[in-house]
């Protein structure tokens, strides 16, 4: 790879061409230096290499841990954790609602005026608070008083508008999304703590009752009317706008997803039949582990620093909360073996998780001749200056690898979910459209890993297939979902009908 003046690499159907300087770092290239830093590259590029036919692999591997997570509590890596969702939105809920969403290093606080039928959404407004670090890792208690103390803040701020009518509590959509085991729409005990959380005590408990009990200490007169994660939460506030939707996919720091099931695929649920006949599983695809995955000494050496070594697999290869990781790693042992950037490795690249994910979208989608934004990240987050086009180049090219495995898993993921419910076929004299709602940074901003994620879903579905699969961004889609689910599930149960 070091001998040749072009390499072009085809990644989701968009060849890119790689081109190298004929002269640039001499005194690597006569110590063969530079040889040896391709030669990682490629041998990582080769390990990340996600050709269609493992694809569909990993989905139908995915697929049997699905069937066997809804047969039995514990029969499965995947959770498929009943959601006691079977009552989602019309469009017709009225009132006024609050959401609560936690799902990673930050959490919002939300609220909702339902207008009725026809009238949607009516007002919303709401604050993003960031969690310390010193919390995601202290007692349960701590981070509880200070969510509700946030919460207690943005209510104090409203104004005449909102004051409730005698008698009434105010509700609140909790969205929480961390596994948990739920035992009704308003409770659940968490089972771990993922994305950098790990509050031991917390374990086992009733993540709702931690909420309460916080919201009574501090006088705070809220009930939680629904309980969910943030997929559930997500394919709820797009089935409010639009009864297409069927499926949730979470994009961010980390990775989930949500579908409507039938009830009698679910052999796990005792409880009472159904009225509505379905209902919505989390399916916790995080959690996900196959020897199909294409997993490298980054992601085994990523895992085992982690929190929770052995968990997360497809979420360590797939989110936000990691990639920008697995790119440091790779440039560090470039560094160290191939003197990528001078006789010593930049004191910088060792820091773990220095590069986010932003960074490396940012650096991924320069456009510049010079590869400005390469240099400039490059020179304020590593403290690295002496860099050539050429190694920017490198660069841009790892972080291709990394994002385009992810991407490309993802689309496998959402293939699997298409299996489960029928719609990755064309039933004769049908006009099916399945809409899946997505959320979260990651795919939002992240504009290449989206467009090779719809690209490779594409190709997975082929064309008639996939004119009848969409993928709708759902901004904030899971806290807004939560506040309307509140609505559904309201004491007080005002609707227009």
């Amino acid at each position: 790879m070091g001998k040749v003046a072009v390499r072009v690499a085809v990644v989701c159907g968009v060849t890119v061409a790689v081109t190298a300087a004929v002269v640039v770092h001499r005194k690597m290239k006569k110590s063969g230096k530079w040889e040896k830093a391709m030669e990682i590259v490629k041998e990582f590029e080769e390990k990340c290499a996600t050709p269609i036919s493992k694809l569909r692999q990993v989905a139908d591997a995915m697929l049997v841990e699905m069937h066997a997570g809804l047969a039995s509590e514990g029969g499965s890596k995947l959770k498929m954790l009943i959601s006691y969702v079977d009552n989602l939105p019309t469009g017709n809920e009225k009132g006024l609602f609050y959401a609560l969403d936690l799902g990673g290093t930050n959490f919002r606080v939300l609220r909702l005026h339902l207008g009725g039928k026809g009238r949607g959404i009516v007002s919303k407004q709401f604050e993003e608070v960031s969690i310390p670090r010193s919390l995601m890792t202290g007692t349960s208690d701590a981070l509880f008083d200070f969510i509700v103390a946030e919460l207690a803040k943005f209510v104090a701020q409203e104004g005449m508008d909102f004051e409730l009518r005698p008698g009434r509590q105010r509700e609140l959509g909790f969205t929480f999304s961390f596994p948990v085991l739920q035992s009704s729409i308003s409770s659940g005990t968490l089972v771990r703590w993922t994305k950098g959380f790990s509050i031991e005590e917390t374990v086992g408990r009733d993540v709702v009752a931690e909420l309460t009990k916080a919201m009574e200490k501090q006088g705070l007169n809220m009930r939680v009317s629904a309980f969910v994660n943030d997929p559930v939460g997500t394919l709820a506030g797009g089935r409010f706008t639009n009864n297409d939707v069927v499926a949730a996919v979470i994009l961010g720091t980390g990775s989930n997803a949500a579908y409507v099931e039938r009830a009698h695929a679910i052999p796990k649920w005792h409880g009472l039949p159904l009225k509505s006949g379905e209902m919505v599983i989390n399916t916790e695809w995080g959690n996900f582990k196959s020897s199909h995955l294409p997993l490298t000494e980054y992601d085994y050496e990523l895992d085992a620093e982690t929190l929770h070594p052995g968990e997360q697999i497809y979420e360590k290869v797939t989110s936000g909360m990691y990639l920008g990781e697995i790119v440091r790693k790779v440039l560090r042992r470039i560094a160290e073996e191939a003197a990528f950037f001078g006789d010593t490795v930049p004191p910088k690249l060792k820091v773990p998780f220095i590069l986010g994910t932003p960074i490396v979208s940012a650096m991924h989608q320069d456009t510049s001749p010079d590869l400005k934004v390469v240099a400039n990240r490059l020179k304020d987050i590593l403290e690295i200056s002496n860099t050539s086009l050429k190694m920017r180049k490198v660069i841009v090219e790892l972080c291709n690898i990394v994002a385009t495995r992810g991407a490309r898993l993802s689309a496998a993921g959402i293939l699997s979910i298409l299996k489960k419910m029928g719609r990755d076929t064309m039933r004769e004299g049908e006009k099916q459209r399945t809409v899946i709602a997505m959320d979260g940074g990651l795919y939002e901003h992240y504009t290449e890993y989206r467009n090779c994620l719809e690209n490779t879903l594409n190709e997975l579905l082929g064309k008639e297939v996939s004119e009848t699969v969409v993928l709708e961004l759902a901004n904030d889609g899971s806290g807004i979902g939560a506040a309307i689910l509140a609505a559904c599930y309201s004491k007080y149960q005002e609707t227009d009908e």
